[in-house]
């Protein structure tokens, strides 16, 4: 099912001298592996005398062991999920069985699930591409499409090739066998157009069978379909093309496909932590230039609180104590007013002696004046007094200082204030600080509690001040470990794409325990030490590292 073409030498020589120059981009094993799990082998089948009872494709009612004879191999090749029902493939590989109705299509997935029919449902011979559709019970993780035309690098091939078959003591019939996929690591050496379709030329060796198998970026992106190599006659350099997404994408358009496309650049997890490291040595860089020119503003606003609580305590004591000397004066003034009006009346009001008048005396009358006068005297005289004792002492200037120091700044009493209620938040992807092998969402909105509940019903578990939450989805081979830092307000996602053995171990181990509700007693800490078993049966490091940076939306 290979097709052969012959490469001038002129040609060879201008291609090894591209490959020479082409900058290097080391896959990701884990990557590969992941995507590994959506690879499958794509078998025609014929009717056949009864040679083959065990094969074990499932199809509705069809395909018993009651319904001998068993279908007979009679070629193979490879295809990739593009979602979990849909096959990518070569239109050569399933050319017979379009052509002939008695031939059926097998599927055979590499990590020992159960075989299954497929139907044909694209086809495109101009392309070299078919999509088939599978009709069993079967479900396979689909491959994320590389957005970006590459520029050089590595490339893997996976797939199945006819020669490691043979080189293992396979018949024909053994394929049928669930076989883990091969993998092979070569260089993409250019873009060579033929005269009927794009195509990437690499040198990731690929055999009869490998047809129809994804061609790889180090971060697991399909970069093309391998369709065929070209003829070395045994002297010259191996060079295989693949089909381009540039075909890919709009032959699965014309179908009604929408693939997980990724158009961001291959990183690894080292470069990541590696950038990581960088920007938190900045932050912290920044954070105690901050606080620096805090304490700076610190010093000057002590500085200057003592300058003004001096300068108006000083001014108050001086104040008081001047009214109170005005105070004081005008009460003796009132007083001797007072004083005089008294003696003046005094000897106004004094009786005569009469001769032959009855000798009768009248007390003088009430001066209203003069007693008012001398109320205002005493009142005078008193408030003197009072304000020169509660004139400030000079303690008055600690306690002013240390009330203008004690005040908040307005950032800081507001993060106080928010992170004592309920937020809501949108999260917003940062690509810059992501590592990004599928097609993950652009924002995600939830709301927080300061005791770990999301949306009111999700509780997050606790652990050496890290809050996160395990989540074993039953539909898909993958285990994510979402987290929260309020301090930062950074929302990371960390997933694991695993195969069907690690799959089964990490769901075995989380149905071992039931979270607690965010109503109960002590649940963050319970959950956190929950969440270790699950924890334990991970690879050291994800697949897939989504960082998004949160803001307040509402209260």
């Amino acid at each position: 099912m290979m097709r052969a073409l012959l490469l001038l030498p002129s040609l060879l020589l201008a291609l090894l001298a591209a490959l020479t120059f082409a900058p290097p981009a080391h896959a990701e094993p884990a990557d590969i592996d992941a995507a590994a799990r959506g690879v499958v082998r794509v078998v025609i089948l014929e009717p056949a005398t009864p040679a083959l009872m065990d094969f074990g494709l499932e199809d509705g009612d069809e395909g018993s062991a009651a319904e001998p004879p068993a279908p007979r191999p009679i070629s193979h090749g490879t295809g990739f999920a593009v979602s979990p029902t849909q096959i990518v493939t070569n239109a050569h590989v399933v050319m017979q069985a379009r052509s002939d109705d008695r031939l059926r299509i097998g599927i055979v997935p590499g990590d020992g699930a159960e075989s299954t029919y497929a139907r044909l449902v694209q086809f495109s011979p101009r392309a070299d591409l078919a999509l088939i559709e599978i009709t069993g019970d079967l479900r396979l993780p689909p491959l994320t499409l590389a957005g970006q035309r590459p520029s050089g690098g590595e490339a893997t091939a996976v797939g199945y090739p006819m020669n490691v078959d043979r080189a293992q003591g396979l018949e024909i019939g053994d394929i049928i066998r669930s076989q883990p996929a091969v993998k092979s690591r070569g260089f993409l050496s250019g873009e060579r157009p033929s005269r009927e379709f794009d195509t990437l030329l690499h040198t990731a060796p690929i055999a009869r069978g490998n047809s129809g198998g994804p061609l790889l970026d180090g971060c697991g992106r399909v970069l093309g379909v391998n369709s065929f190599g070209a003829d070395s006659e045994g002297a010259d350099a191996e060079f295989y093309f693949a089909v381009s997404n540039r075909e890919l994408l709009p032959f699965l358009e014309a179908a009604d496909i929408t693939p997980r496309v990724n158009a961001g650049p291959c990183r690894s997890l080292a470069e990541l932590d590696a950038d990581e490291r960088e920007r938190l040595e900045r932050e912290q860089a920044a954070a105690q230039a901050e606080l620096a020119g805090r304490s700076e503003a610190q010093r000057e606003k002590l500085a200057r609180a003592q300058l003004e609580a001096e300068q108006s305590v000083q001014a108050e004591r001086e104040n008081r104590m001047a009214l109170a000397l005005v105070a004081l004066l005008a009460a003796l003034v009132c007083a001797f007013i007072a004083w005089q009006r008294w003696s003046r009346d005094q000897a106004d009001d004094e009786p005569e002696d009469l001769e032959g008048e009855e000798d009768v005396y009248a007390p003088p009358a009430r001066d209203g004046v003069m007693i008012a006068l001398a109320v205002a005297s005493v009142a005078l005289a008193l408030g003197a007094v009072a304000l020169f004792l509660t004139r400030p002492g000079l303690d008055a200037i600690d306690r002013r200082v240390a009330a203008v120091m004690a005040e908040p700044e307005e950032d800081g009493a507001a993060g106080e204030a928010e992170m004592a209620g309920t937020l809501t938040l949108s999260c917003r992807l940062q690509p810059e600080r992501s590592r990004i092998t599928g097609d993950p969402a652009q924002t995600v909105d939830f709301e927080w509690t300061p005791d770990g509940c999301v949306n009111g019903r999700t509780q997050y578990g606790s652990a050496a001040g890290d809050w996160s939450r395990v989540f074993v989805p039953n539909e898909e081979a993958v285990v994510s470990i979402n987290r929260y830092a309020p301090d930062s307000r950074t929302y990371t996602v960390d997933r694991y794409l695993l195969g069907r053995t690690a799959m089964s171990a990490a769901r075995e181990a989380r149905g071992a325990y039931t979270p607690p509700s965010c109503e109960s007693d002590d649940a963050a800490s319970k959950l956190g030490d929950l969440q270790g078993a699950v924890l334990s049966k991970l690879p050291d490091s994800p697949n897939e590292r989504l960082v998004y940076a949160c803001e307040v939306i509402g209260k």
